[in-house]
C-alpha cells in the first residue's frame, strides 16, 4: 500500500477506522475484531484512527489488544479527545444500554471537556484503554458546539503536549467543513479529519478546506467517505441511507447516476468511493470503516482497483 505524509507522521493511503470495534449499531465479537485489525495488517493498513467515544472505550481497548505485539515504529494510531467517559455503574448494573449508536451497556456517560484537564485526563484514560505509552495523532472530537473552549484551551492542551514529545501530530475531526477551515486558519493544527464533505457525492470540503489546508500545509484525512452507506454498494438500494438517516429521492437519484457512470466503465461506485479523496494533494488517508476481515479485503480490493481516466473525467464532472 502507499504511503503519504501526515505532520511529520508516514500513514498508508487507506486507514482503519476503528468505530465498529466498538459494536458500533451491533454487537461484534473480540475474535472478530482481530481478525479484521490482522487482516489490515497484512493488506498494508498502518494507519489506525479509534476514540473514547466508540462503545464507551470498547474501541480502543480492542485496538489495543490487536495490536499489541506489532512493531511500534511501524503503525500510527489516533484516538480524540472531548468527551470525557464518567461512570455509570448504576445503569450497567440495571441493564441499560448505549443510547448513543453502540451496541455496549451504559457503564459510562460522555461528558463533554474541552478544558486543558479534560484534554489530559481523556488521553490518559485513552492510553490505558490502549495499552500504550502513547499516540501519534490525537484529534479534537465533534467540537461544533464548543468552539471557543476547543480553539483555545483544547488546542493550547495538545500543542502543550506535541511540543513536549508525547504526541505527533495535532488536529480536530468534524462532520463539517465551517469550523474546520476555522482550525486550520486560527490554529496550530498539523492535520483535520472531516467525515462526509469529501466524497465523491459531497464535495463541499473542496471549494474552501481543501485548498485552505494544502496552502498552509495542514494535511486532510477524509472519513465517511460512503456517506453513511449511500456509496458503499455497486447499485443503490431504495432504501438508501445518507448522512445517518433515509436518503431522500433525490439524493438516490444522483447516487445512481454515479453508479451508472462507474459501470459503464467497467468499475463499481464503492471502488470509486474509495479512491476519490486520494485524488486532492491535500488529502493524507482515507479512514474507512471495517468491522471485519471480509470487509477489510473488500475495502483493500476498492482501494486497488483500477478506475480508467475517462471514469475520473465523467464522475468529477457529474
Amino acid at each position: 500500500m502507499l504511503q503519504r505524509v501526515l505532520g511529520g507522521l508516514v500513514v498508508s493511503e487507506v486507514g482503519f477506522g476503528a468505530a465498529q470495534l466498538g459494536n458500533l449499531y451491533r454487537e461484534t465479537s473480540d475474535e472478530e475484531a482481530a481478525a479484521a485489525v490482522d487482516t489490515a495488517w497484512e493488506g498494508g493498513i498502518r494507519y489506525f484512527d479509534t476514540a473514547p467515544h466508540y462503545g464507551l472505550g470498547l474501541s480502543e481497548r480492542r485496538l489495543g489488544a490487536a495490536l499489541r505485539g506489532r512493531p511500534r515504529d511501524e503503525l500510527v494510531i489516533s484516538t480524540k479527545v472531548g468527551r470525557l467517559l464518567v461512570p455509570t455503574p448504576e445503569r450497567a448494573a440495571a441493564g441499560k444500554l448505549d443510547d448513543d449508536g453502540f451496541a455496549v451497556p451504559a457503564a459510562y456517560r460522555r461528558a463533554w471537556d474541552f478544558s486543558r484537564d479534560g484534554v489530559l485526563r481523556s488521553l490518559e484514560a485513552s492510553l490505558d484503554r490502549l495499552g500504550m505509552d502513547r499516540v501519534d495523532i490525537v484529534y479534537l472530537h465533534d467540537p461544533d458546539e464548543h468552539w471557543e473552549e476547543a480553539s483555545t484551551t483544547g488546542v493550547g492542551a495538545l500543542v502543550e503536549l506535541r511540543d513536549q514529545g508525547v504526541i505527533g501530530a495535532i488536529g480536530a475531526g468534524m462532520n463539517q467543513v465551517g469550523m474546520l477551515a476555522r482550525f486550520v486558519e486560527r490554529c496550530d493544527v498539523d492535520v483535520v479529519m472531516v467525515a462526509g464533505r469529501h466524497t465523491l457525492f459531497d464535495r463541499s470540503a473542496e471549494e474552501r478546506l481543501l485548498p485552505l489546508a494544502f496552502d498552509r500545509g495542514v494535511a486532510i484525512v477524509s472519513a465517511a467517505v460512503y456517506n453513511s452507506g449511500l456509496l458503499s454498494r455497486a447499485e443503490v438500494p431504495d432504501d438508501a441511507t445518507y448522512d445517518y438517516g433515509p436518503a431522500p429521492e433525490s439524493v438516490i437519484e444522483r447516487a445512481r447516476h454515479l453508479a451508472e457512470i462507474c459501470s459503464r466503465h467497467g468499475v463499481t461506485l464503492p471502488d470509486a468511493a474509495v479512491q476519490y479523496p486520494l485524488r486532492h494533494d491535500a488529502v493524507a488517508s482515507v479512514v474507512i470503516g471495517m468491522r471485519t476481515a471480509e470487509q477489510v479485503t473488500s475495502t483493500l480490493d476498492r482501494y486497488d482497483t483500477p478506475i480508467p481516466a475517462e471514469a475520473w473525467r465523467e464522475l468529477e464532472s457529474a
